[in-house]
C-alpha cells in the first residue's frame, strides 16, 4: 500500500534525477582510496549522529545497507560512529514501536514496499559485530518484541521456512518472490544473531542450513525462490555464504562458477540476472525505475560477492578489485546500480544514486591489499 511518505520520498528522488540529468554526478578528486574516504565522511550525518546510505536518493538510515557495511566501517576505525548510528536507529525505532527497513531523513521509520525479511537480521548482526552489549541490554524487551513479530509475519511453522507470501519484502524489494533463498538466508542469519545476542530464540530447534540446502541447492547453485521458475540470481548465490550459513568450499566454487557462467559479474559484479526476463512479478512501481532489478549490476551485492570470492580465489578477487578501482577513478564516485553496458541506470523519473556508503567495503579491500603487499 502506497503511503504519503512513499510519495514524498519518490518526489524527492524524482527532483534529484532532474538535477543529475542536467548537471551530471559529482566527481570526487583523488585515487580510489581517497574517493572512498571522502564519500564515507560525507555519509556521516554529524547533526543527528548516524550513517546515511548516501547523500543523494538515500540520505537516510537503512538497516540493510548499514548492516552490509558494518564490518568494513569497524575495520576502518569508525566503531564509535557505528555504535552511535545504532543508538540513533534504536531510539527512533523504539519511539515509534517498530523496526523497519528505513528511517527517513526526518526521523520517521517506514517500510518500502512492505515488511522486510532482512531489517531485523541486519540490525541485530550490526549490534553483535560492534559489541554493543549495552544497547542490546537497554532495548532487550523491544528486541524480543520485534523477534516475536518477525516470527509471526515472516515465519511458517508448518514448513520451517519463510512464508510463501510475495508481499514480504527484501533486498530485491520491487520483486514479488515466493519464499526466496535470500529471505531464508536472512531468517537463518537472524537465528544465529539471536543466539549471539543472548536473547530467547524461538527458531532454535530449526535446522535452517539443511532446509535451505534441501529446497534451494541444485548441485551447482542456489535457485532464486520456491516458484516454478528456477531462476539463477546473484543475491540467491551470494548471501547463503555471506551470512555464514554455508562455508563449504566445493559449494562456493560451484556457485561462483555458475554466476560467472551466467555473466552475473559483468560489467561489474554483481547482477541479479544476466538478461531481462519475466522470472517473477514486480510491483507496479517498477515501471517508474526502468526495470532496475532485472539484469542490472548492483554494487552493494558486488561488494558482498567480492567478500566470498576472496575466500575462494585470490587471483579472481584481485581481478575484480582492479575493475572496481578503474571504475571508481573513471567516474570519481561510487555509483549505485549499472545497466549491462556499464552506464548508471536512468529512467524517466529517477537516476541511480551515487556517493554510496558501500564504498567503505571497497576501501576495506584496498587497505587489506596494501597491508599484504607491504
Amino acid at each position: 500500500m502506497i503511503k504519503l511518505i512513499h510519495i514524498s520520498e519518490g518526489m524527492r528522488i524524482f527532483l534529484r534525477s532532474i538535477r543529475i540529468k542536467f548537471k551530471g554526478y559529482k566527481k570526487f578528486k583523488g585515487n580510489a582510496s581517497e574517493i572512498c574516504e571522502q564519500i564515507i565522511e560525507k555519509c556521516w550525518n554529524a547533526k543527528d549522529g548516524y550513517y546515511q546510505v548516501s547523500n543523494g536518493n538515500y540520505n537516510e538510515f537503512y538497516c540493510r545497507d548499514f548492516g552490509i557495511c558494518t564490518d568494513a566501517l569497524i575495520e576502518l576505525g569508525y566503531k564509535d560512529r557505528v555504535i552511535k548510528t545504532l543508538e540513533y536507529a534504536l531510539a527512533k525505532f523504539s519511539k515509534h514501536g517498530k523496526i523497519t527497513q528505513v528511517i527517513s531523513h526526518r526521523g520517521t521509520p517506514f517500510e518500502f514496499p512492505s515488511y522486510a525479511a532482512d531489517s531485523l537480521p541486519f540490525l541485530l548482526r550490526s549490534l553483535n559485530r560492534s559489541g554493543a552489549k549495552s544497547l542490546i541490554e537497554k532495548y532487550k524487551e523491544f528486541l524480543n518484541y520485534e523477534i516475536a513479530k518477525y516470527y509471526e509475519i515472516v515465519f511458517d511453522e508448518s514448513t520451517g521456512m519463510v512464508k510463501k507470501d510475495p508481499k514480504i519484502s527484501g533486498m530485491k524489494d520491487y520483486a514479488l518472490r515466493i519464499s526466496p533463498c535470500y529471505h531464508n538466508s536472512m531468517l537463518a542469519m537472524l537465528s544465529i544473531e539471536i543466539d549471539k545476542a543472548g536473547l530467547p530464540n524461538p527458531f532454535k530447534k530449526y535446522d535452517f542450513k539443511k532446509m535451505i540446502k534441501d529446497k534451494f541447492w541444485r548441485e551447482t547453485h542456489f535457485i532464486d525462490d520456491l516458484s516454478d521458475v528456477e531462476t539463477i540470481t546473484g543475491d540467491a548465490n551470494v548471501f547463503p555464504f555471506w551470512c555464514g550459513i554455508f562455508d563449504e568450499k566445493d559449494m562456493l566454487k560451484k556457485a561462483v562458477g555458475k554466476m560467472r557462467e551466467n555473466k552475473l559479474d559483468t560489467p561489474l559484479p554483481l547482477r541479479y540476472y544476466h538478461k531481462k526476463i519475466k522470472e517473477h512479478d514486480m510491483i507496479w512501481l517498477s515501471v517508474l525505475v526502468n526495470d532496475w532489478e532485472s539484469d542490472t549490476a548492483w554494487l552493494h551485492v558486488g561488494m558482498c560477492y567480492l567478500e566470498i570470492v576472496k575466500k575462494l580465489d585470490k587471483e579472481l578477487f584481485n581481478k575484480y578489485l582492479e575493475e572496481y578501482l578503474k571504475f571508481v577513478e573513471k567516474h570519481g564516485n561510487f555509483l549505485e546500480v549499472l545497466e549491462p553496458d556499464g552506464k548508471p541506470v536512468k529512467g524517466a523519473f529517477f537516476c541511480a544514486d551515487d556517493g554510496m556508503l558501500w564504498s567503505s567495503m571497497l576501501l576495506r579491500y584496498l587497505n587489506s591489499k596494501k597491508q599484504i603487499n607491504n
